[in-house]
């Protein structure tokens, strides 16, 4: 009998900064997480529109190429999927409201904040899964 594949998270990093977004993926890659990076909001809807429903994670950055913003884009990820985590970041202070449960980081954040949020999301993503 075979092994089965050990079950991995999906993230979603957007981000139009190349090198930002590079040190997410792979941050979140070490946690275990499989990552679908996007440049632009409207590149992480179409993510979203096809499996939302799988995506445990989504970090995006306020400010991001195309038409909308990372705080619309939490908006949009929530509607896919209520129970995503999102974490959103700037440089600058958030002067939008954020939908319910979304967290916001100013930046710089510290890579071990974002390992530390994957690997409980993961951790309880594994729980959940467990029979009881």
């Amino acid at each position: 009998m075979g092994q089965s594949t050990p079950y991995r998270a999906k993230a979603l990093v957007v981000e139009d900064d190349p090198m930002q977004r590079a040190m997410l993926e792979l941050l979140l890659e070490e946690s275990e997480f499989e990552v679908v990076a996007c440049a632009s909001a409207e590149a992480a809807e179409l993510v979203l529109q096809g499996s939302g429903d799988n995506v445990a994670l989504m970090m995006t950055d306020v400010e991001l190429a195309g038409h909308m913003t990372g705080v619309e884009l939490a908006y949009v990820a929530k509607k896919y999927n209520p129970d995503v985590d999102v974490i959103v970041t700037s440089g600058k202070p958030l002067r939008q409201s954020l939908p319910a449960g979304a967290m916001f980081w100013a930046k710089p954040w510290a890579p071990l904040d974002v390992i530390r949020v994957a690997e409980m999301k993961a951790s309880a993503l594994q729980d959940a899964r467990r029979p009881s």
